[in-house]
């Protein structure tokens, strides 16, 4: 009779977060930092498959890992925000909440699952100041942080977060935050340890406004994410006010007085003869 192979406990949950970790390695790193005038999220992805996402109304989401893991992870706290929102009141609706609902479900699966998800998620709520945003970081085994202004997530977090909560403000720019995010996702992975280029096609770009009232989510695609990202840091642009929560257009620059178009001198028109004048042959 062949005895059963025993594993200690302990070694059990290093061999699940270990599996954990490595599969998120895989995956490319996502930044989500405090601006001026809300919450800014930039991940690295060249698919067509979203990593930032909105929740709720003041609550957006950004992951890394398995796709198809945070994608059901997302769904599950959309459902959960519109029942609370619906049952009781919108207000009730918040990020802690979420994240604490985020928590239970992925120490559940590590724990009691033959497989723990390969999934690093940040929930984060916007406020009407500065001082009232709220990011949350939920790893693979259910822990979660609440990390002032800044997360960094995916498998080179710890060689990026260093200099990127250095550099941070939290009354800093659209422009200079974008800049300071998409650098930091550049330092890591080139060749021979040389930073990387990266364009508008391998970037994904959202933001939670707090100067909109409703739905603060917003993602910046196309013209206005490469007008971002050619604008110097020191420049500060303004998101054009749309309804839509897709902006394409390019942000306008900094308002200033605009040169005066020459004004053409107005052409006199002839004299009226006098009523007693003879016409002329």
């Amino acid at each position: 009779m062949a005895m059963q192979f025993y594993a200690s406990p302990e070694q059990i949950m290093r061999d699940r977060s270990e599996y954990a970790r490595k599969g998120i390695a895989r995956g490319r790193s996502a930044i989500v930092l405090t601006y001026e005038h809300g919450i800014l999220f930039v991940a690295e992805n060249m698919t067509a498959l979203h990593k930032l996402s909105e929740i709720y109304d003041r609550i957006g989401f950004a992951a890394v890992g398995r796709y198809n893991e945070f994608e059901n992870l997302r769904g599950l706290g959309i459902r959960l925000a519109d029942l609370r929102g619906y049952s009781y009141d919108r207000r009730d609706v918040t990020g802690r909440a979420l994240a604490n609902a985020y928590a239970q479900t992925l120490g559940s699966i590590f724990t009691q699952e033959q497989k723990p998800f390969e999934v690093e998620i940040c929930v984060a709520q916007v406020g009407f100041t500065g001082d009232q945003d709220e990011l949350y970081r939920i790893t693979y085994d259910g822990s979660v942080q609440d990390e002032p202004g800044v997360v960094v997530m995916g498998g080179q977090a710890e060689a990026m977060s260093g200099g990127l909560r250095t550099q941070h403000r939290a009354e800093a720019s659209l422009t200079e935050s974008l800049h300071l995010a998409v650098n930091a996702l550049a330092s890591v992975g080139g060749e021979g340890g040389q930073p990387r280029t990266l364009t508008s096609s391998q970037l994904e770009v959202a933001v939670l406004d707090r100067r909109r009232t409703g739905r603060t989510f917003r993602r910046i695609v196309g013209a206005a994410l490469i007008a971002l990202l050619e604008t110097p840091a020191t420049t500060t642009v303004e998101l054009p006010a749309d309804t839509d929560a897709v902006v394409t257009e390019p942000p306008a620059a900094e308002p200033g007085t605009p040169a005066e178009a020459p004004t053409e001198a107005p052409t006199e028109a002839p004299e009226a003869p006098p009523p007693d004048a003879e016409p002329e042959s």
